[in-house]
């Protein structure tokens, strides 16, 4: 992770997106789709730190958590509001797709 995004887990994922918004982008270490899309997503997670935050979920490695949020394809980032899904989106954003989906999804 970088100093913009956290790992979140089964330990510390319902705590963490409590409250709060929350841009969650569940991926794999294997994933093609996920890697080109992790610079852009770590690029929006700098320029917002401190309004929103940003995390990822390695669903190899936290099963739990991808089962419970349905995560069939990655990557799948999930924008969640004190804990309640806002919006849900499958594949690969660039930047402007997903500064976008912030607009449309955070009231």
């Amino acid at each position: 992770m970088s100093e913009n995004t956290i790992e979140l887990t089964t330990k510390n994922f319902d705590k963490e997106i409590k409250k709060g918004k929350w841009i969650v982008d569940f991926w794999a270490v294997w994933c093609g789709p996920c890697k080109i899309m992790a610079p852009h997503f770590e690029a929006v997670a700098k320029e917002l730190k401190g309004e929103i935050n940003f995390a990822k979920v390695n669903v190899d490695e936290n099963h739990e958590i991808a089962n419970k949020y349905q995560v069939m394809s990655i990557p799948t980032t999930i924008f969640f509001q004190d804990g309640e899904i806002a919006h849900a989106a499958v594949g690969a954003m660039n930047k402007s797709q997903i500064l976008e989906l912030i607009d449309n999804s955070f009231t």
